[in-house]
């Protein structure tokens, strides 16, 4: 069970991360849409476990395209303390996964439909 601190840290991280893939990194990731579908804080705010999923409408691969993304983590973590700064007292370090929860679904919906 997450704080409440901890609840308003990652929406506050899930929200300007977003901001970031969609207007800052819109070329960067070969025009793919990434979605910041959630964000988990530890308990001590070092931390964020950050959830993608990503949208290619180009030929380059989901784990492709995530491994640019962890490759650029610096970078994001800049931009995201340049964002956030003000509101929280230590940027946390990014981890990010990819989400597959859409591939999923997808996966079970066509199961059940044999």
């Amino acid at each position: 069970m997450d704080s409440t601190r901890q609840q308003k840290v990652s929406r506050l991280i899930q929200k300007d991360l977003s901001n970031i893939f969609q207007v800052e990194s819109r070329g960067m990731y070969a025009n793919a849409m990434i979605t910041v579908t959630q964000v988990r804080v530890s308990p001590d705010l070092g931390v964020a476990k950050t959830y993608l999923s990503i949208f290619s409408t180009g030929s380059i691969d989901k784990k492709d395209i995530l491994e640019k993304i962890k490759q650029n983590t610096k970078e994001i973590r800049k931009n995201l303390g340049i964002r956030i700064g003000k509101q929280v007292r230590v940027i946390p370090e990014l981890d990010f996964f990819l989400d597959d929860s859409l591939d999923y679904i997808e996966k079970i919906e066509n199961l059940l439909k044999k």
